[in-house]
């Protein structure tokens, strides 16, 4: 008789995640994040790694830099134990870090869609 196949797991993510606002989900290690690019949370992690500009920054944080992960775990996580996420952080959760703040930077980037029912009864 085969032993049936066991399927991974996919544990459910317990925190809200708000796409329509740029928030992306992330895992590192078993601590969840919600992080978001927030114009406030950009220019600080600008601050901190002292960028002359926002390629210099997008580029930064969507590569696997040490310096710019940390900054962006810190200073872009708007649910979750950031503390704990990066005390857990290891370099084999660095692919994922880079790929969720890479999705939080491309809404900046994404049509602006509204809600234009809203904006005309607002108008009204």
């Amino acid at each position: 008789m085969a032993e049936e196949e066991k399927k991974p797991t996919v544990k459910p993510f317990p925190l809200e995640v708000n796409g329509a606002r740029g928030e992306v989900a992330l895992w590192v290690g078993d601590v969840p994040l919600v992080i978001a690019a927030t114009m406030s949370g950009l220019a600080a992690v600008s601050t901190r790694l002292e960028c002359k500009s926002f390629q210099e920054l997008f580029v930064r944080l969507s590569g696997v830099e040490a310096a710019a992960t940390l900054a962006g775990l810190e200073l872009l996580t708007v649910r979750g134990d950031r503390l704990s996420a990066i005390s857990k952080l290891k370099l084999k959760h660095f692919s994922a870090c880079a790929a969720a703040i890479s999705e939080a930077l491309s809404h900046h980037f994404d049509g602006e869609e509204g809600n234009d029912e809203a904006v005309a009864e607002a108008a009204a």
